[in-house]
């Protein structure tokens, strides 16, 4: 395997020029291709500046494997996953990093379902990948291109016709909305979207220009802007997304950002409100979920964290909404991806519906404060990290599903090794931020000493 290239179920990503260059590239999309050979793939992704040279690249592979190509243009990864299903392609690749910063990119990888391909077909295409043989097909069975621009119109009608929006009622609130795009593929679905519901828009880096203006991931330290935004506007709220626009983070009306846990929170909230049924999330999310589920005495299930294993248990047991708690909300009426457009008009909705501001609206919610912190672990094996503390909390409640959750009845902790970075991911929550830093420092403490 290649030096600081990522490979998990969420696809490849690399630092470009780096990890990330033209022949590791050619590597993994003619392995994908291999098993798609005479049929059609959909191409997608963010508008970062290496996509210049690595979409080109991306479609010649395919073209050259005997793959037809349609090209979506710059769209969010979740309009790419709706695409390959309602274009009825034999698979999808979204050329992007998601919440990676600028210098990275990468691929994620769209079975025929719309669905990123699961753990064991994604670890066949890595196995691929490394013994390639470069096998391409003679000139008469070189791919067609072809270009498909109204993916973005397709994914918000699919939205728009959900049974439980209603425009109307979110229009007569006139909401003001501060939106931060990161310059992202957003820019392209949100701003139209928000209109359309009689928004007025702030906009902030809603160019799609691939330069992002802040450090992307949606989380509180890179969205300072947004709330100065929300405040000097009096904004209703602020909504930022990721470049890809699968995750949706919250600022409230006060200048305070809801948490990205309370996106998904809000969310199911809403759907169970609707129609009762499973709920599916994944281990690293707040207990908030837990709760509200049990208040309408439904079911839940937990997975190991990553969209593939969230979304497969979500067909399963044919869940009426899930997600993950970094603002990922999965709602399968749409399809079976995080999707922030579809967190947007969900949110959007029960606030119309709810006689007071999103503020307001969070505090009906159980309260709880999670941390969510990483530590580098090039020096120590992540397994002896999860031995050590499996032994030390024996006596509570442990789950192995993936990496080390521990739950004990004033808190939890997560311990897993990260999917997309060389680091091990530690989650703290409990009842008061106290009492999770607390927490949080020994753990750390105690790793440092590992």
């Amino acid at each position: 395997m290649i030096k600081n290239l990522m490979t998990s179920v969420s696809g490849v990503r690399g630092i470009v020029g780096d990890s990330l260059t033209p022949e590791v590239v050619i590597r993994y999309v003619h392995a994908f291709a291999q098993t798609r050979v005479g049929q059609t793939v959909v191409v997608g992704g963010d508008p970062r500046i290496s996509q210049r040279f690595l979409r080109p690249l991306v479609k010649s592979v395919l073209m050259a494997s005997g793959c037809h190509v349609i090209d979506l243009g710059i769209t969010p990864t979740p309009t790419t996953q709706l695409a390959t299903e309602l274009l009825g392609a034999g698979g999808g690749i979204a050329i992007t990093a998601s919440h990676n910063p600028v210098q990275w990119n990468g691929l994620k990888f769209i079975g025929a379902d719309g669905l990123f391909l699961p753990a064991t077909e994604i670890y066949d295409l890595f196995q691929r990948a490394e013994n390639l043989k470069g096998q391409y097909v003679n000139w008469k069975a070189v791919g067609q291109e072809e270009h498909y621009p109204r993916a973005i119109e397709d994914h918000l009608q699919r939205i728009y016709q959900l049974p439980y929006i209603d425009a109307d009622h979110i229009r007569r609130r006139r909401f003001k909305v501060a939106l931060d795009t990161v310059n992202g593929a957003g820019g392209l679905i949100l701003p139209q979207m928000l209109e359309y519901f009689g928004c007025e828009v702030i906009g902030l880096n809603l160019e799609p220009s691939g330069l992002f203006a802040h450090t992307p991931e949606p989380v509180p330290q890179n969205l300072v802007d947004l709330a100065v935004a929300v405040k000097n506007h009096q904004a209703d709220l602020g909504l930022a997304v990721d470049p890809d626009a699968d995750r949706l983070a919250i600022i409230g009306n006060d200048g305070n950002p809801l948490g990205e846990e309370y996106t998904l929170a809000l969310a199911v909230k809403f759907i169970l409100s609707k129609k009762l049924g499973h709920v599916v999330v994944n281990l690293s999310t707040s207990r908030v979920i837990d709760d509200i589920v049990q208040y309408y005495n439904c079911l839940l299930f937990k997975t190991k964290v990553g969209e593939i294993n969230v979304a497969e248990k979500m067909r399963a047991v044919n869940a009426v909404v899930g997600g993950e708690g970094n603002g990922g909300v999965i709602l399968p009426e749409v399809h079976l991806g995080r999707d922030a457009p579809v967190a947007t008009a969900l949110i959007l909705q029960f606030l119309a519906e709810f006689h007071g501001s999103i503020s307001e609206l969070k505090q009906t919610l159980p309260q709880y404060y999670i941390l969510k912190d990483k530590v580098p672990i090039a020096h120590i094996d992540a397994d002896t990290i999860i031995e050590h503390f499996a032994e030390k909390f024996h006596d509570q409640q442990l789950d192995f599903t993936d990496g080390l959750r521990i739950d004990r009845p004033d808190a939890w902790m997560h311990f897993r090794k990260s999917n997309t970075e060389p680091i091990m991911r530690i989650i703290v929550e409990a009842r008061t931020p106290e009492i999770a830093w607390r927490i949080l420092q020994e753990l750390k403490e105690e790793i440092a000493k590992l």
